[in-house]
């Protein structure tokens, strides 16, 4: 398996394509594209994180970085902890919702934001550089270890103007949370105790051993769809190992759909800015990718706000935001995005809108979906082998340049009257994914089966 090296940073199989060599060399590469200045590192609970973690942090500090070293915790709070410390950068350890074996770094900008397509190209540039100029014994780095960020990220969650803590917690919700035993086994069920909730914590020992596959979705999660149900608990909660996507479960043990994990957060800010009156509507932004459901786009329409898309990737989507200074947004993984605590995909921040939004509602989780619009949404994807993936699409676009609205920034998405299909690589791994959304699952898991075929078919290498 080759590295994995694309706007999401680096990633690899674990001592295959992710070796030592790689890693001092990309680690390296940051610290001179951040002109030595002081680093944050944190990780996400990996069983190779730990060592991984102690290349990075040597290879930092002998090329004269101070590095401020954070322990297992979510990116979310590796971009908070840049921003709170005014480092000249950042690297989260982590492959996301990759597999145990799978490994990688993330890096951030001054700003704890993802570094963009350009920012990515100088620091590969760098990296396919083969001098390092490393410090000499008196100018090495400091390290320094700091684990208090964790709690001023729930902070600054439960100061949001949105949230009543003390309405949430009138309402002693019963939360089943599994954590995949990654970084979210730290910090969640503190945020949900702040909240007077009462928790049923799954695969929270931050053991970095993944009691399932760690993406989470629908098909990995049948164990906390069962164990909410005997639980009698109002929600289930189930994050990816870095926890920035969330995913939620009705209380009737089926899953709310991590699409509506966005919508439902957009929403309930939408309401709450209309409650203030003091915004023209035509002026509020909302930004989601491509791939995100059009609920989005009805749900924006019916507050008088705009719905604005970009390519799939956080980055994409929160310089977007900063750009138009939009309120809300997110990408239909489950990511939601608030720039007035930062602007990066947070699953607690997710968590704790959900809760407000449930505790206002009065109402179920299962019915407080039923007031967002309807869609139904199929994901597939089909290993690229000997595919030519541009190719492939390429050919798709001429075919379907007739039958619908064609966008190309990001793979190929085709807009049908009542459907759509995103076609794109991933950034992530050597796959092409296929999603679709109609208003019936039929329909939806007819398109993708499609397209499945037509891509098998088409432009092989």
């Amino acid at each position: 398996m080759s590295l994995m090296v694309s706007i999401s940073g680096v990633r690899g199989i674990v001592g295959s394509s992710l070796t030592p060599d790689i890693i001092v060399q990309y680690t390296s590469a940051f610290a001179e594209y951040c002109s030595k200045g002081t680093i944050v590192i944190g990780r996400d609970g990996r069983i190779t994180g730990k060592p991984i973690a102690h290349i990075v942090s040597s290879t930092l500090i002998s090329m004269g970085c101070d590095v401020v070293a954070i322990g297992v915790c979510p990116t979310p709070t590796v971009q908070l902890a840049v921003e709170k410390v005014k480092a000249a950068g950042g690297i989260s350890i982590t492959a996301s919702h990759n597999p145990i074996a799978w490994n990688g770094l993330k890096f951030l900008s001054s700003e704890g934001l993802f570094l963009d397509a350009a920012e990515n190209k100088e620091l590969w540039r760098i990296a396919s550089q083969p001098a390092r100029s490393y410090a000499l014994w008196d100018k090495l780095g400091n390290h320094t270890s700091d684990g208090h960020f964790i709690d001023d990220h729930i902070r600054d969650i439960l100061e949001l103007p949105y949230l009543n803590v003390r309405l949430v917690k009138k309402r002693k919700f019963r939360v089943v949370v599994d954590c995949v035993n990654g970084a979210g086994g730290i910090i969640i069920p503190r945020l949900l105790k702040k909240l007077g909730c009462e928790i049923t914590e799954m695969n929270c020992d931050v053991s970095g051993v993944f009691s399932h596959p760690p993406e989470p979705v629908p098909e990995n999660l049948t164990d906390l769809c069962k164990r909410v149900k005997a639980e009698k608990a109002d929600l289930g909660i189930a994050v990816d190992p870095d926890v920035d996507r969330l995913v939620l479960i009705n209380e009737k043990g089926e899953p709310f759909g991590e699409e509506y994990t966005v919508a439902s957060v957009v929403k309930f800010v939408l309401e709450k800015e209309k409650a203030k009156r003091r915004r023209n509507p035509a002026a509020i932004k909302v930004v989601v990718n491509l791939s995100t459901t059009r609920a989005v786009d009805d749900i924006a329409a019916l507050y008088g706000a705009q719905c604005v898309r970009t390519p799939v990737g956080e980055i994409n989507v929160a310089k977007k935001m900063k750009e138009l200074g939009a309120l809300v947004g997110g990408e239909g993984s489950g990511g939601v995005i608030l720039p007035s605590v930062h602007l990066g995909r947070d699953a607690l921040l997710g968590i704790a809108l959900t809760l407000q939004h449930l505790a206002e509602f009065g109402g179920p989780l299962s019915d407080l979906k039923k007031t967002l619009p309807g869609y139904f949404i199929t994901k597939g994807k089909i290993e690229l082998g000997s595919i030519n993936a541009d190719e492939s699409l390429g050919k798709l676009k001429e075919k379907y340049s007739n039958e619908g609205i064609v966008n190309t920034e990001d793979g190929l998405k085709i807009d049908f009257p009542t459907s759509w299909v995103h076609l794109r690589k991933s950034n992530t791994e050597p796959i092409i994914r296929i999603i679709a959304e109609a208003l019936t699952k039929k329909e939806a898991d007819d398109i993708v089966q499609r397209f499945t075929g037509e891509i098998a078919k088409g432009g092989h290498r």
